[in-house]
């Protein structure tokens, strides 16, 4: 295993791995202006929601590696402390990118990127029209990091308006992740799309405890054909199948299987969340 010390690693060389071990991060398309009104906008991929109650969005700026500059965006919020957060779906990466070119202090991205910029109803800087949500907020507090090329400079914002597009909702009036197509950031050039078959859902062990992987027979846990994934979906019921469905099912299958065969065939159960089948093979197998 590679272990470094970030004390002991050149910046670039510790930024390339932070940024491919963290991943993907949500996009911050923040669109923020100066005290004489010239609009400024671009992406930050060091961002997220910290809390809805209150409302908390933080994202950071960092210093230029290569020079140690603040970006405009950090030198606008300190004069006018407000932003938008609009978010970034699939249909306008090329262009959010081309946003993130950096440009002198005073020209309009906006016009740069070719994005349209609508007034906001509460703050000064203007609203994205081609992004699905678009956040407006106060800044609470600008946190330096440091001083280097490549520290952070963490705005920390509260949320007092959202505007959400209505073409991105499903029947209940919740966003749909399919309609909303967002992007996240991963290392280097990469990026990933945040729908289609990238999509999977995992129920949250919310008030049901489930079993845990200690509670699964040493056979089932120490299988070197089921993965981890595999053990967690085994160990995420709350109960186990009783011994009369367990015969049931023993009856009403002939194939015996045992080992690595019948880890096989629970596995692939396991694959398709058919979870009480696969414990009901494994019981019966043991």
């Amino acid at each position: 295993m590679l272990t470094i010390s970030p004390s002991d690693t050149p910046q670039n060389i510790l930024h390339s791995h932070l940024v491919s071990a963290v991943g993907p991060r949500p996009i911050c398309f923040a669109s923020t202006i100066d005290a004489q009104g010239n609009p400024n906008l671009s992406p930050f991929s060091f961002f997220n929601i910290f809390g809805s109650n209150p409302p908390v969005a933080v994202f950071s700026p960092a210093r230029s590696g290569r020079t140690g500059q603040v970006k405009n965006t950090v030198e606008n919020v300190l004069e006018v402390p407000e932003v938008v957060i609009n978010a970034v779906s699939y249909n306008m990466v090329q262009q959010a990118s081309l946003a993130s070119a950096e440009y002198p202090r005073g020209v309009n991205e906006f016009i740069k990127s070719g994005f349209t910029p609508i007034a906001s109803d509460k703050i000064r800087p203007f609203r994205v029209k081609e992004s699905p949500v678009q956040m407006e907020c106060k800044v609470l507090e600008v946190k330096q990091m440091g001083t280097g090329g490549g520290s952070g400079n963490l705005i920390i914002c509260e949320i007092i308006l959202v505007h959400i597009s209505e073409d991105i909702l499903n029947a209940d009036k919740k966003i749909d992740p399919n309609k909303i197509d967002l992007v996240g950031r991963m290392g280097g050039n990469y990026y990933c799309r945040a729908s289609g078959a990238a999509l999977f859902e995992q129920v949250q062990p919310m008030a049901n405890l489930g079993i845990g992987v200690d509670a699964l027979p040493a056979s089932i846990r120490n299988s070197s054909i089921l993965t981890g994934n595999d053990l967690g979906k085994l160990g995420n019921v709350t109960h186990l199948p009783s011994d009369e469905d367990v015969k049931k099912y023993a009856a009403n299958n002939s194939v015996k299987l045992t080992g690595v065969e019948l880890h096989k065939e629970a596995h692939k159960l396991l694959e398709q969340s058919q979870i009480e089948e696969a414990w009901k093979m494994l019981l019966a197998g043991l």
